[in-house]
């Protein structure tokens, strides 16, 4: 055994350590020195080994034993997941602090699920029944969320010689096949291979985030890819947690991938008192949070992606739509740069490694809204990317690279976060692939018209870009009336449509059906004042329409039908007076 599990440290820069005299394959996990620091092999070279360690190596050195334990590195995918908070390789950090306190200390081992709870699990297949990889043999209740325990994909299947329904550990073993396969109420997974489904499904329903920007203009589906680049203080961490807390997504994984430790502890302070929108519970019941901060070792940060998007495959296998806010991936991309330098691989452009577009288009095509194996109820991976381009160059590396693959790009300006117009989301140089994909939905869902209507606004916001350079040479005073109406048009949709209040109890949250009639109710006063224009109405008098002001404070009313109704009759009466000449 020691000849071929055990080795020795040859050489040791930063994360990465070579190790001699030690048979491997390609990602097997191995434990690094004298205080079993965990590691994963990612070259191999003759009889040299070469090893990624997740933890600080700061005091091993040459001539300690490196133990191969064999075995890719893995997610424990079973009941516990929810309310839990991990760090990059799947460590609770709430059992860290309780073994360790305030600081990790290196090779601290943590089961990922707690293993002494017992969970009631209903058994919904019977003995004798033949199942195959990826069916559902019963569940157990997590929270407010049915959690299926399924046959693990890798297994071959076959016939039920025992099951039982009672209270379990997660170790404890529910179902045996004629096989002898024993079935858990967990399984583990290798964090770099996509979970097996049996059907890719068209990407036709939308992800409802409730923000109007992005439901109206810039719609993303579920099971769908969308980018949010930005600069520092534009915006993305909140643009992030507010889909995490109100997107209709069954599940949420939040991945805080190099973020910096005073914005983790925020998030991580904050999501345990969120309330759900839709059940009034705590949001965590539905979360899923991975820890990887700044200041934390880089390859424990490379990954973390890889498993949060396993934990979320795993509960898109149950039928569920699941939401990935992985935040950020240029901190994915500069600890891979740093583990490539190390390896002394040849640089790509910026430095990064030549590999970096594959792996982020290898990360965002694990998303999808696909028929599992075990069950007809389709489930979804949406994956949602904070990019933090340096100095906000949307030139660099990491944003064309991903622009290159996701299908929604939503750009944060830093003009627009200093002028506080938030979500600072710049409307010309976003952009939805999903636009023409999703009209069949919302014509059917809230309003035949929903297309025509997005496509008017963009058309009035387009149309104010250009009139800009004009006013700002000339003044407003100066246009022709009906330009100057178009102004007015655009300031109303910038003002009492785009912006919305994050933090407000009633407009942080605007279902499609009140972003669609306020959108009309905006776009009929544009409607009625070019009827005014040609019936040779003053432009100062169509400015000057009382009803339109009340307008704005529409985002803040709940009951909000009668409202609308009643300052668009206003609205029209004013107008025929005006018509008429009273």
């Amino acid at each position: 055994m020691a000849g071929k599990n055990v080795g020795l440290i040859y050489r040791v820069a930063g994360p990465v350590v070579v190790a001699k005299n030690m048979q491997a394959k390609m990602y097997d996990v191995v434990r690094v020195g004298y205080e079993r620091l965990m590691g994963e092999v990612i070259q191999i070279s003759g009889d040299k080994v070469v090893i990624q360690v997740y933890e600080d190596t700061t005091g091993i050195k040459p001539g300690e034993p490196v133990e191969n334990t064999g075995k890719p590195l893995t997610v424990t995918l079973g009941p516990g997941l929810l309310a839990n908070i991990y760090d990059g390789v799947q460590r609770p950090l709430s059992v860290l602090k309780e073994k360790a306190g305030d600081f990790i200390t290196r090779g601290i081992e943590a089961f990922a699920l707690d293993e002494e709870k017992k969970w009631d699990f209903v058994a919904t297949k019977k003995k004798n029944e033949y199942v195959r990889p990826g069916d559902i043999i019963g569940y157990v209740v997590e929270f407010n969320t049915q959690h299926r325990i399924m046959i693990p994909p890798d297994y071959r299947g076959g016939k039920i010689v025992e099951i039982k329904s009672g209270k379990f550990t997660v170790n404890d073993v529910v179902c045996r096949l004629d096989n002898g396969e024993e079935i858990k109420l967990c399984h583990e997974w290798p964090i770099r291979k996509p979970r097996p489904y049996r059907k890719k499904l068209k990407p036709e329903v939308p992800l409802i985030t409730g923000q109007r920007i992005l439901d109206a203009l810039f719609p993303l589906t579920k099971g769908g890819t969308a980018a949010i680049p930005g600069p520092f203080g534009a915006g993305k961490t909140v643009t992030q947690q507010t889909l995490a807390k109100f997107s209709d997504a069954d599940i949420v994984v939040y991945i805080g991938c190099g973020e910096r430790g005073n914005e983790m502890t925020e998030v991580l302070e904050e999501f345990p008192q969120l309330e759900d929108p839709r059940t009034g519970r705590p949001l965590m019941e539905r979360t899923v949070l991975i820890a990887n901060t700044s200041n934390m070792p880089v390859a424990a940060r490379e990954a973390s992606i890889y498993t949060g998007i396993t934990i979320a495959e795993y509960y898109r296998d149950m039928g569920y739509d699941v939401a990935l806010m992985a935040d950020s991936t240029s901190r994915w991309a500069e600890a891979m740069r740093e583990i490539s330098s190390r390896l002394e691989e040849m640089p790509g452009e910026e430095g990064y490694p030549a590999y970096l577009p594959a792996r982020l288009a290898e990360f965002y095509e694990r998303a999808g809204r696909v028929v599992p194996l075990g069950t007809d109820e389709v489930g979804s991976v949406t994956i949602i990317g904070a990019v933090s381009p340096p100095g906000g160059d949307f030139s660099e590396p990491v944003t064309q690279n991903t622009l290159r693959v996701v299908k929604v790009f939503w750009a944060l300006d830093a003009k627009l976060a200093h002028r506080r117009h938030f979500p600072a989301i710049n409307w010309l140089t976003s952009y939805s692939l999903y636009l023409d994909t999703l009209e069949p939905w919302f014509a059917e869902k809230i309003a035949s018209d929903w297309m025509e209507q997005v496509k008017k606004a963009m058309e009035i916001l387009q149309e104010e870009e250009k009139l800009q350079e004009i006013v700002q040479l000339v003044g407003s005073d100066a246009l022709p009336p009906r330009e100057r109406v178009i102004l007015e048009v655009a300031r109303m949709l910038r003002e009492s449509f785009l912006q919305q209040n994050a933090f407000h109890e009633i407009d942080r949250y605007c279902p499609p059906q009140k972003t669609y009639r306020l959108l009309k109710l905006i776009l009929r006063y544009d409607t009625l004042a070019k009827h005014a224009l040609e019936n040779n109405v003053l432009v100062e008098d169509i400015l000057n329409v009382k009803a339109k002001r009340k307008i704005a404070e529409l985002k803040f009313v709940k009951e909000y039908e009668k409202a609308m109704d009643e300052i668009e009759k206003e609205m029209e009466e004013e107008f025929e007076a005006l018509v008429r000449g009273e």
